[in-house]
């Protein structure tokens, strides 16, 4: 699966809110990166089961419906794709609208998400969530999952 065919079908898990499958697309030590994360978020999760887990309890979080708008970039590298993005939805504890743009940098090998960069504003996140405390607590939070 070239990488932009798997971004795709990345982007189809995460809006049927299949958050197994989705982080059954990263190779067994691949890492899933918050180059902006706030002080508290964590920067890096490394190992399929550590994405897995980390990202479980996301769809109790973010009800992500839609990819409103999304490109992917090719890259030199053939292995490396850009791809901004933007997400809509509902916030979970709230029922306020949630809509945010990423930047996400992939690497994939032999059809597997290696490395996975994730850029997107905390700020702008926290605003959303209901405050830098509610993002942290609920992307962070031990009681999480």
């Amino acid at each position: 699966m070239r990488p932009s065919e798997l971004v795709e079908h990345a982007l189809d898990l995460l809006v049927k809110h299949d958050m197994a499958g989705f982080a059954g697309l990263w190779a067994e030590g691949g890492v899933l990166e918050f180059p902006f994360a706030a002080a508290g978020y964590p920067a890096r999760v490394e190992g399929r089961d550590a994405i897995a887990d980390y990202l479980r309890g996301y769809p109790d979080l973010l009800d992500i419906r839609a990819i409103t708008a999304k490109t992917v970039h090719e890259t030199a590298d053939p292995a490396v794709v850009v791809v901004e993005m933007t997400a809509a939805g509902v916030v979970v504890a709230t029922q306020k609208p949630y809509e945010l743009s990423y930047i996400a940098v992939l690497t994939v090998e032999d059809g597997e998400i290696r490395r996975y960069r994730d850029y997107w504003s905390p700020l702008a996140a926290a605003e959303l969530m209901g405050g830098v405390d509610e993002l942290i607590s609920a992307f962070a939070g031990s009681d999480r999952g």
